[in-house]
């Protein structure tokens, strides 16, 4: 069992910068892949993110592409979501989540979920 706990979320001005922390407790296996997902009120959950716990590989979303970057502490079994450039549209819940079979992108495989962190951009 992964149990994960988020932070660093809050309300930030369009253009700023926020950075997420998602810590980790349980056992974490170098197959393993994490990632962070954001849900807007209103829309789906989307896979923003994702790290692989042992390899560098990484994943991006679309909107993510240019403005996020996702990295890991593995010592501190802790992964960062650092977000920069803010806008409006990103306000959502961003929650991390744990991938056993380390597919990376492939959203239905994540579980094991944090509670989620606030962001809220405003114009």
């Amino acid at each position: 069992q992964v149990q994960l706990v988020e932070s660093g979320g809050g309300l930030v001005q369009a253009g700023g910068s926020l950075r997420l922390s998602c810590a980790a407790s349980g056992r974490i296996f170098s197959t393993y892949s994490m990632g962070w997902f954001r849900q807007a009120p209103g829309k789906e959950r989307e896979l923003i993110a994702a790290i692989s716990w042992s390899v560098s590989s990484t994943y991006y979303a679309d909107s993510a592409k240019g403005r996020f970057t996702i990295s890991r502490d593995n010592a501190k079994k802790t992964v960062y979501l650092q977000m920069n450039n803010l806008k409006p549209e990103d306000t959502a819940v961003y929650s991390c989540a744990v991938d056993p079979s380390g597919t990376l992108r492939y959203a239905p495989s994540y579980n094991y979920w944090g509670q989620g962190t606030q962001v809220t951009v405003s114009s």
